[in-house]
């Protein structure tokens, strides 16, 4: 699988991996962190969710057009670190008054902007030589691994830094004590069910005294989520390190068009080659708004559904995958069997890796001995399921693309895109299935359904794990695509164009919400279910047009 490629592709896929791991850091408890901290509802959440997942999307827009028309890739990546890092340090920083974080978001995005599409284009330029040019769809899927290592462990550090924070003030979460303590203090009316909760947590039943706890109890949670923002901005700092100290090994992939014009080795494309290749990206951007749109629930409204419906209590053997030093432990059996399974591992390597899987197994084997048959997740740490399935799944992807390219029968782009269209849908019937019965979020008015009732953590993780296959057919197939399809002299806006269609799928994926407020879940559900398939539709209907288009 990494065979072959050069070695700038794992500078950049370390840099990127940095970076992502900041961002997921702050998005894994960016929509709790609105509903505990300033009491928001689901809407208002999802609704600055979806816009700033927008923002983050739109911006790379700019970022393509200033470094394809002035200071270059390489350049324009720098500037946009050091601007997300100054971004997370003011987010850390926010009180009671939001003015502060939109501010900052507005940063973050910026930041993002000139990063993400300019870094991909690096990317792409490294197998524009002829020697490597056929590894182009497996760099896409490394670099697209690289995103996922890193997201896969922030909402791990954002939890552990949100109880580590807790834990000192004296308290331990509970995810539906923000929620009554908000109301408390807002003068909101109170079952007596979750009165009886709060006091219960707070050891009196003395009305200031219930006050002063949850103003202590949510001060202290705000208090851990900005340890959160504040890990993310620690991250850019790794990630600049890395980009500008192993600069050496992808700097002749930093170049603009107008550099190789010079030289006289640009490939220069007809006008109506020019405008055939757009019209085809056009077409696959218009069909990934409505993927982005399903994918992009993780960090709202399946959060919300992990944090009111889903059972947060684990036993042993599931707590395991909601655990970093258990995944370590696993990733080390993992690689260890891979080493002594390949024909091609010497003989010394072999070894090593059986020490490898000998050590995991024996992490494991300690940390199930100290479990309880009773153990609590977070709602954040669902999040870090979808990266982790990622690096899980992508060997097996890529040697399964790779089987089908020996046989002459790989599915081009489009095609993969339209399949992951179709897997998106089968992903949400999962969640239509788990969601037949429960009460809707309006009549629960944003409280945690009773636990006795709760769904099992298998429904969402299943979700997770389809959804992810979706997105390995669609997501590093799309920037291969518009790295091998767009017009030289526009590649940094045409990366930036598919991160816009990125963007307009998360300004929707935000306008949802209010339809998983306001209607039954199952019609939430299904709704999405009927836009994934019709989009696979669109998109099988129209591939001759793009493939006719793309070869131009």
């Amino acid at each position: 699988m990494f065979k072959g490629h050069p070695k700038g592709l794992f500078v950049l896929f370390f840099s990127n991996m940095g970076e992502r791991f900041g961002y997921y850091t702050m998005l894994a408890i960016f929509t709790l962190f609105l509903q505990d901290h300033f009491g928001w509802d689901e809407t208002q959440a999802s609704g600055l969710y979806g816009l700033f997942l927008g923002a983050i999307y739109i911006f790379p827009l700019l970022g393509g057009i200033i470094a394809d028309a002035w200071l270059g890739y390489g350049k324009t990546v720098t500037i946009g670190i050091v601007i997300m890092g100054l971004g997370y340090a003011l987010l850390s920083l926010t009180g009671a008054n939001p003015t502060s974080m939109y501010v900052a978001l507005g940063i973050i995005a910026l930041g993002v902007g000139l990063f993400k599409g300019n870094l991909v284009v690096i990317v792409g330029n490294l197998y524009e030589n002829s020697s490597v040019s056929h590894l182009r769809d497996a760099a896409f899927n490394i670099f697209y691994m690289g995103i996922n290592v890193g997201a896969m462990f922030a909402p791990h550090v954002a939890r552990y830094l949100k109880n580590l924070m807790m834990t000192r003030s004296g308290f331990t979460y509970d995810s539906a004590i923000p929620k009554i303590a908000n109301d408390l203090i807002a003068g909101n009316t109170i079952t007596p069910e979750h009165m009886g909760k709060l006091q219960q947590m707070a050891g009196t039943t003395d009305p200031a005294g219930l006050t002063q706890f949850a103003g202590n109890y949510l001060n202290a949670l705000s208090h851990g989520y900005n340890w959160g923002f504040a890990a993310a901005g620690v991250s850019m700092l790794v990630s600049i390190i890395i980009f500008l100290a192993f600069r050496k090994h992808y700097k002749e992939a930093d170049y603009m068009h107008k550099d190789k014009i010079k030289t006289g080795s640009a490939v220069e494309l007809t006008p109506k080659q020019v405008r055939d290749r757009i019209i085809a990206l056009l077409l696959v951007f218009v069909i990934v708004i409505f993927f982005w749109m399903a994918f992009h629930q993780n960090g709202s409204t399946f959060t919300f559904f992990a944090k009111n419906y889903t059972n947060l209590t684990a036993g042993k053997y599931t707590f395991l995958i909601f655990s970093i030093p258990n995944l370590l432990a696993i990733f080390s059996i993992i690689i260890g069997f891979v080493a002594i399974l390949n024909k091609e591992t010497k003989k010394n390597y072999k070894f090593l890796g059986a020490a490898f899987a000998l050590a995991g197994a024996a992490v494991l084997y300690y940390n199930l001995q100290r479990l309880g048959n009773t153990n609590k997740i977070d709602p954040e740490l669902f999040q870090s399921f979808n990266p982790m399935f990622v690096v899980f799944m992508t060997p097996v992807i890529v040697g399964f693309f790779a089987w089908l390219h020996s046989k002459n029968t790989e599915p081009s782009a489009p095609s993969k895109i339209g399949i992951g269209m179709t897997i998106t849908a089968i992903g949400y019937c999962i969640m239509l299935y788990a969601s037949v019965g429960l009460p809707s979020v309006g009549v629960l008015s944003g409280n945690a359904i009773d636990p006795s009732i709760a769904v099992s953590p298998y429904w969402l993780i299943s979700t997770y794990f389809t959804l992810t296959i979706a997105e390995l057919f669609l997501s590093p197939m799309g920037l291969s695509f518009v790295s091998k399809v767009a017009p030289p002299k526009l590649r940094g806006t045409m990366q930036a164009g598919w991160l816009g269609a990125t963007a307009i799928g998360n300004i929707l994926a935000g306008y949802i919400g209010r339809f998983y407020k306001n209607w039954e879940l199952w019609q939430f559900f299904l709704f999405v279910v009927i836009i994934a398939l019709l989009s696979a539709v669109i998109m099988f209907s129209i591939m001759h047009i793009i493939k006719r288009a793309s070869v131009s």
